[in-house]
């Protein structure tokens, strides 16, 4: 009986394991037709979408008035402000199956064709800057010991969008300071910097303008000046402040970065690739409105906790504004006149720019100079031990002030000394001629300027 249980058990077995096998061949079966008709289908999809993506880079390459602001491959687009987006997915293609595993791999990327618009530019680059603007001129120039300072220094921000619509009918287009000068190496091995061919648009004139002490200090929050820059509900950088009643204002015309926001967007091909342009910062009273500033003097528990919350809500407005078109240059840490400076003096207040200022916004290569104060003095030939300090730090752009936009390029390091044009009151009331290729100081004069300094026109 034993015996008989057995064998019908293992009869069981047997009818229950063929069952399993046949079960198992129909399911490779069914997989293995299903695999066939997906390579299939993927196959003339992807023929079908090749010859789609034949027709779209043919219609790309005749667009020869481009307006999406796609970069040339004749300059290094990594050191641009960001590229506008566009529709074109004429390099973008599809990628080839492999028949073999049902994977794709990425296709080979085409070369880059400059952009058909472009041309090359070799001439003069000229380069403007500014400090913030006047927001609310009637507590700027409310009489008071900082009136003429503000005066002289500074321009309204109706005077400031007065010279961008000039600037920008005359024909200027913005470029990226980074873009103008590069890195190579000598035939004999040494390290120099070189000018680079721009490529621009034909019939337009490259201009950098650059920004200085965009910190708002605080002597400034109660004369007429925005307090900080800041991320709206909207993701966008927008202003805050007050007016002259002491009401919150939140606005984006207030600003030198705001105001130069809404004037490129309203008018795209005043900016090369989206490129605004080079805010220079100091650090002792921290950045943007935010004080970021290590205080020896107040070195308290409260103290650091407010600056870690002020370094937190920097960080997100910093790279806005690096996503949208601005760069960043060293001002010094502390605003100090560098050609009076010991070398100790300047090594220190460098490290310390570097460990509040650099630490936050990244590495650049470009330092405007405080007071417009050169390290070398006045002997563009000399290359003292500071300069040499900063070359190693890895600057490599030095910009000053003077009467034109001059520029050369030092023989014996590797770096470039520039010189800016300075748009503020003192060039409106006195030098209208020498800025006529900018602006006409007649033209975009603020009346709310004090009559008391008075004008050479």
């Amino acid at each position: 009986m034993r015996k008989i249980k057995q064998n019908t058990n293992q009869k069981a077995e047997h009818e229950i394991a063929q069952k399993s096998k046949q079960k198992a061949k129909m399911s490779r079966v069914i997989i293995s037709v299903a695999m066939v008709l997906l390579i299939t289908l993927n196959v003339i999809s992807c023929s079908k979408t090749k010859q789609t993506d034949g027709g779209a880079e043919s219609t790309a390459s005749s667009d020869v008035g481009n307006p999406e602001g796609v970069p040339s491959d004749a300059s290094d687009a990594s050191t641009k402000g960001p590229t506008l987006e566009t529709d074109d997915t004429s390099s973008q293609g599809t990628p080839p199956s492999n028949t073999s595993t049902g994977a794709t791999e990425p296709p080979e990327s085409p070369p880059e064709t400059p952009r058909a618009d472009l041309v090359p530019y070799d001439g003069i680059v000229e380069h403007l800057f500014f400090h913030e603007v006047i927001a609310y001129p009637q507590l700027a120039f409310d009489g008071d010991s900082g009136q003429q300072g503000y005066d002289e220094y500074m321009v309204t921000v109706g005077e400031y969008v007065k010279m961008l619509e000039s600037i920008y009918s005359k024909g200027y287009i913005l470029v990226n300071m980074n873009d103008v000068w590069s890195e190579h190496t000598t035939d004999s091995g040494a390290r120099r910097m070189k000018k680079n061919t721009l490529m621009i648009p034909e019939g337009k004139k490259p201009l950098i303008l650059s920004f200085d002490d965009i910190s708002f200090y605080e002597y400034m929050s109660k004369d007429g000046f925005m307090e900080k820059l800041i991320i709206g509900p909207d993701g966008e950088i927008w202003d805050s402040g007050f007016d002259p009643s002491g009401n919150p204002v939140v606005t984006q015309e207030m600003t030198v970065v705001t105001v130069l926001d809404k004037f490129v967007k309203e008018h795209p091909d005043f900016s090369l690739d989206g490129v605004k342009g080079c805010i220079a910062l100091t650090g002792y009273e921290g950045i943007l409105g935010y004080r970021t500033q290590f205080d020896s003097k107040n070195d308290t528990p409260e103290a650091r906790i407010n600056r870690t919350q002020e370094i937190a809500r920097v960080r997100p407005v910093i790279q806005k504004l690096k996503d949208t078109g601005w760069y960043f240059a060293t001002h010094s840490y502390g605003h100090i006149n560098l050609n009076k400076a010991s070398l100790n003096g300047v090594k220190t207040d460098a490290d310390r720019w570097l460990n509040e200022v650099g630490s936050l916004i990244g590495e650049t290569t470009l330092f405007i100079y405080p007071f417009g104060s050169r390290l070398d003095g006045g002997d563009v030939n000399k290359t003292g031990p500071s300069f040499q300090y900063y070359v190693e730090l890895g600057f490599r752009v030095f910009a000053s002030v003077g009467i034109e936009s001059y520029s050369k390029i030092k023989s014996d390091i590797n770096a470039v000394i520039c010189d800016r044009m300075h748009a503020d009151g003192g060039t409106l009331r006195r030098e209208r001629t020498r800025y006529m290729k900018f602006y006409d100081a007649i033209e975009v004069f603020d009346p709310m300027r004090p009559s008391v300094y008075g004008n050479k026109w």
